[in-house]
């Protein structure tokens, strides 16, 4: 390599650790499907923990997150701050920004099941009328650039509004 050539560039890798801890020993362990709750906690360092659960229809408790719930919520995370960011570099003024995003589970006659898609509805507020369409388009490339949605081997598709701000 000489001076003028530009040094290659170098992939960069992240790691995550979270802490799940199982709450639901009620004295019997696991001594029957029916014996044990299904609570459990999310934890990281230096934040609070994320109360979970099964979902009810598992025996789980419905006043707290399932992992359902929470894989729709990082897709739903993750397109939200790739667009975000989408927005400020192209000179986009987001103001406002709410997904109502819903994820349909299949479960099948064995007990297994998998995703068939999650469906991403952001309502987009923006400052200006100019910046719709240019908004709109946005979330297609925050489609291709979500780590998460990339990592998953279901469909997620997004139906975006965007709006004025009065």
């Amino acid at each position: 390599m000489t001076d003028s050539q530009p040094a290659p560039p170098t992939t960069a890798r992240h790691g995550y650790q979270v802490d799940v801890v199982w709450t639901g020993n009620t004295g019997q362990g696991t001594s029957s499907y029916r014996s044990y709750e299904r609570t459990h906690e999310v934890r990281a360092d230096g934040k609070d923990a994320i109360d979970a659960s099964a979902d009810p229809v598992f025996l789980g408790d419905a006043d707290r997150y399932n992992p359902e719930e929470l894989l729709v919520a990082s897709l739903s995370q993750c397109h939200m701050l790739w667009f975000l960011h989408l927005a400020a570099d192209s000179g986009v003024v987001v103001t406002g920004y709410h997904d109502q995003a819903r994820g349909i589970l299949t479960e099948n006659p064995d007990g297994t099941g998998q995703f068939e898609a999650v469906e991403l509805s952001p309502v987009v507020t923006v400052s200006d009328r100019a910046s719709i369409d240019v908004a709109e388009a946005l979330h297609a490339r925050a489609h291709e650039l979500c780590y998460i949605a990339k990592a998953v081997n279901f469909p997620v598709r997004c139906s975006p509004t965007t709006r004025i701000a009065h």
